[in-house]
Parts: C-alpha cells; sequence; structure tokens
C-alpha cells in the first residue's frame, strides 16, 4: 500500500533511484569512503526516522494509549497532588481553575460560577479533572481539545461517559479521541455567560486549535489557552507542518491583545527562559520574569498565567521580527526583515538551538 498521498508509481521511482545511488557509490573505486560517507548520512537521518516511526506508533495505533496509561501511573504515584501548586483566577462571574496532571501538563476548567457550568480544557487526567469538578460543585457540559495527543485528550473518554451531556469540541482533522463537536477556525462555543472562541493554529498538528474566552461579556481580560501552540518564553514542536506553518500560527496569537492571559499546556517556564537567555542575554524583562519564575518554582508554584504583552517582550519563538533577535542568531540563508520566509528560517533555527540547549 503506498503512503498516504504518494501515488505508488512515485514510490516505486523513488527507491530505484535511491538503490541505483547506493549501488553506484559501493562499487566506485573509492568504495571505502563511500560507505563512510553513507553511513554517515544515514546515522544523520536515523534519529528523525526514528522519532517520526515512534511518533506515528504513539498517535495512530493503541500502543500510543498504552504509553499515555503509563505516564498517567508514574505521575500519580509521583505527583499525588499535582506537579505544581495552582492559584485559580476569579473574574466577575467566571473562574478559571488550572489543574496539574501528568508531570508537567496542565488542564483547565472554565466555570460560570453563576450558572454553576463547567468547560474542561484538555483534560488527561479524568481523575484529577473530575476530583476538581466536584470540589468546585459544578456541572460538566463541554470539554474542549487543543489537539490529539494523549497528553491532552487521554480523560475524554472517562468524562464524556460519566457526565452524560458533555460535549467534546476540537478539530475534525486530528482524530480527537470521542469527538462529538467538530469545529473551524473562528466557530464560538458558548457555555452559559462563557464565549470561547476557537482559532485555528496547526504546527504542532494538522488541526492544532487554541480556544480564546472573550472577556468582555464578563468585563474582564481575555484568555488564552494555547495548548502546544505557545508556552510562557517558548513554543511547542513543529510535528505536523513546517516553519513557516508554525510563524502563521504564532502570528495568529500575536494579533490578540497584551492583557491577554496566557494559559498554556505546559509547565516549561524556567527551562525555557533560560534558553532565551542564551539567545537574548541582555534582555531585562527576560531576567526580570526569570527571577519570578525561580522563586515560584522553588515553592513548586504554578508559573501561569503570563501576559501576551509579556510574552512579545521575552519569547524568543514571538520575536522573530526583531533586530536585535536576527542579529544575535546571526545571518540567515534568505533577505531578513519582514519577510515570512526568513522569520521561519529564524524560527526554525531558534528550535535547532533550543534541541542542541536542552541536550547539554
Amino acid at each position: 500500500m503506498a503512503w498516504r498521498g504518494w501515488p505508488a508509481s512515485w514510490l516505486w521511482v523513488a527507491s530505484c533511484g535511491l538503490l541505483l545511488l547506493v549501488f553506484v557509490l559501493l562499487l566506485s573505486p573509492r568504495s571505502c569512503r563511500a560507505r563512510r560517507t553513507l553511513r554517515g548520512l544515514f546515522m544523520a537521518r536515523s534519529k528523525r526516522l526514528l522519532f517520526r516511526i515512534g511518533y506515528s506508533l504513539y498517535t495512530r495505533t493503541w500502543l500510543g494509549y498504552l504509553f499515555y496509561r503509563q505516564q498517567l501511573r508514574r505521575a500519580r504515584n509521583r505527583y499525588p497532588k499535582g506537579h505544581s501548586r495552582t492559584q485559580p483566577r476569579l473574574f466577575n462571574g467566571v473562574k478559571v481553575l488550572p489543574i496539574p496532571v501528568l508531570s508537567d501538563n496542565y488542564s483547565y476548567l472554565i466555570i460560570d460560577t453563576q450558572a454553576r457550568l463547567a468547560v474542561a480544557v484538555d483534560p488527561s487526567d479524568p481523575q484529577a479533572v473530575q476530583a476538581s469538578i466536584e470540589k468546585e460543585g459544578v456541572n460538566l457540559v463541554a470539554i474542549l481539545c487543543t489537539h490529539k495527543h494523549w497528553d491532552h485528550s487521554g480523560g475524554n473518554r472517562d468524562l464524556s461517559r460519566r457526565h452524560q451531556d458533555c460535549r467534546v469540541y476540537g478539530s475534525p482533522q486530528d482524530s480527537i479521541p470521542y469527538l462529538t463537536h467538530p469545529l473551524c477556525h473562528q466557530d464560538v462555543v458558548s457555555v452559559g455567560r462563557l464565549q470561547i472562541r476557537a482559532l485555528a493554529t496547526p504546527g504542532h498538528t494538522q488541526g492544532h486549535l487554541v480556544y480564546l474566552l472573550d472577556g468582555e461579556p464578563y468585563e474582564g481580560p481575555s484568555c488564552l489557552f494555547s495548548g502546544d501552540l505557545l508556552f510562557l518564553s517558548g513554543c511547542g514542536r513543529t510535528f505536523e507542518g513546517t516553519a513557516e506553518t508554525m510563524l502563521s500560527s504564532l502570528d495568529t496569537v500575536l494579533g490578540l491583545g497584551d492583557d491577554t492571559l496566557l494559559w498554556p499546556g505546559h509547565e516549561y517556564a524556567e527551562e525555557n527562559l533560560g534558553f532565551a537567555g542564551v539567545v537574548e542575554p541582555e534582555n531585562l524583562a527576560r531576567e526580570r520574569k526569570m527571577q519570578w519564575v525561580q522563586r515560584q518554582r522553588m515553592e513548586r508554584k504554578s508559573t501561569c498565567p503570563s501576559t501576551l504583552g509579556e510574552e512579545r517582550s521575552y519569547n524568543p519563538f514571538l520575536r522573530t521580527h526583531c533586530l536585535v533577535l536576527q542579529e544575535a542568531l546571526g545571518p540567515s540563508p534568505g533577505p531578513t526583515g519582514d519577510d515570512g520566509c526568513s522569520r521561519a528560517q529564524l524560527l526554525e533555527r531558534l528550535r535547532q538551538l533550543k534541541d542542541l540547549h536542552k541536550s547539554k
């Protein structure tokens, strides 16, 4: 069977061409050098190939679910009260409650306190989310899933079965477990006073969505639940897209107001700010934020939310248009400035540097 999107004839031609290249190299007079060249080529590609195989198994087979269940058991044993101490934010009749799950994830409850209705965002641990629902004394009526990965969607089945009227929202492009109500870009989910808009932000996955809670009905700040698109001083990996795709999704978020509260899918703040200090060591906004984050983490306190205004000042993945960052990363192979391709190259360079920084 041909790979998805590849006609069988093209696969046959590509395979024959690759085999012919290997044959010519190995039979050439400099076959020893050719073998070394091939070995280096295959070793350079092997990690990426192995990752793609593992990613496909995780997202497309039951092995991914088993891996998620193992993660869940380990996290519950290691962090019986959650990996971080969180504080809810209460506005005029609306409450946002972060729930620490797994080893560094966050799920959220968005509550209309007058109607006693709740929306869950990325409920990966149904046990922890259900405990918060019972403690708050609310009725779960909707689940908003940013994307299909099990550490964001693993609780959909149990919670939707337990709460019979609960609807599961997400992108139809993302194979989200137990999806009942597909959403497209700019669709709005209404629950009581809550008006939540879905924004398509592909890159991490093909169908990744973020959710924007409109602050106008309760006269408070809007809230962005960003899943694995955007973190405090970081952004998600591009698993199912290109740097251009991810850049476009980040620009969607950049179009929101500075006072928008950012509620990310993971607690990565200290690590991300450390990397930001490598590429912009003289950024005073980053330094101040890092000092605050370190104090928070010493007491195992959550670092969310930040604001988009803050993120613009120190998050390198939102600053590819800044001359200071462009100079810090060195010359790129294309024109610099506002050109989309050039900024995408800078974004890709940042991701490569981040991976190297993390491996040290």
